[in-house]
């Protein structure tokens, strides 16, 4: 949910944000050198690689910076810039040539109608939707997406959210302040899940499901603590929630084969369990996206 960027207050938020950018000379994080429209980038031209205001964004992005480095592309990285309001606008001027995108939530971004959930379906509306400017390479099985999840204990008799709705109303779930508004009548038309209490647990979820002041919270497959809490994250048979892959959107004029076929190569190898454990990294031993992204890509054979 965190990844949906489409309240009203994150426009004001993004549009803030560009009007704090204005004057700030070498502050701005979106003046940049961009590769010639039109130009191979690997070719003289300067690949341009942002990212949201998220650490595993981030993360993701010196992946893909340190990637076509390698290839011998020039790179120059714009980290953090802020939602997607912004970021979409910058690629799709060629301001931005690559960001690490979730395609469903990209997908939602473009399409508000859509009801693809899995990720054929939503890459194929993505082809469809997206202006000509732009396109999506390959996704990657690394998926950074809403989860219903359970100790392990709960998870050897509960496993699939179908097991839950037999025992929601006697369960109490938690996840975000806005999590029971959005999805409480879907879960019920879904699956008939209908739970006996909803606390707004926000980022103490994961804890609270550990401590067993709620059963079951609304908690991202790629939360370091998933791990460190030992959490299993139910099957959602249905596809309520939609794919969430890791998919880089590019530019198409700034981008040249070199570019598509090293990107590809990332996501071919990137997995949710990968992510998982970088982000580890990241979020409980505090190392440096850059390292962590180096690391991966050296065990990889990428770097």
């Amino acid at each position: 949910m965190r990844r949906m960027f489409g309240t009203a207050a994150v426009l004001l938020t993004a549009a803030l944000a560009l009007a704090g950018c204005g004057g700030g000379g070498g502050d701005n994080p979106l003046q940049t050198t961009a590769a010639t429209p039109g130009g191979t980038a690997s070719g003289g031209g300067t690949v341009v690689i942002g990212s949201f205001d998220f650490d595993e964004s981030v993360l993701l992005a010196s992946i893909y910076a340190q990637a076509l480095e390698a290839k011998g592309v020039k790179v120059e990285e714009k980290p953090r810039i802020g939602s997607r309001e912004v970021v979409y606008d910058q690629v799709k001027s060629g301001g931005l040539s690559v960001v690490p995108e979730y395609n469903g939530n990209l997908l939602a971004y473009v399409d508000k109608e859509s009801t693809a959930a899995t990720a054929e379906e939503i890459n194929a509306a993505l082809k469809e939707k997206l202006p000509p400017e732009l396109e999506v390479l390959d996704s990657s099985p690394a998926e950074d997406k809403d989860t219903l999840s359970v100790t392990k204990k709960s998870a050897a008799e509960v496993a699939t959210m179908d097991d839950l709705a037999k025992v929601s109303k006697d369960w109490v779930v938690g996840g975000p302040p806005e999590f029971k508004e959005r999805w409480e009548q879907r879960f019920k038309d879904v699956y008939g899940i209908e739970f006996k209490e909803w606390k707004p647990t926000g980022p103490t979820t994961a804890d609270a499901i550990k401590d067993g002041s709620i059963q079951v919270g609304n908690v991202f497959s790629t939360d370091p603590k998933m791990t460190v809490n030992e959490l299993t994250p139910l099957e959602d048979t249905k596809n309520i929630f939609p794919a969430q892959n890791v998919t880089p959107l590019v530019h198409k004029a700034t981008a040249d084969d070199t570019v598509r076929t090293t990107l590809n190569g990332v996501s071919a190898k990137l997995t949710t369990d990968s992510l998982l454990e970088m982000m580890q990294k990241i979020s409980v031993n505090k190392d440096e996206p850059a390292t962590v992204a180096e690391e991966w890509l050296t065990s990889n054979g990428l770097g």
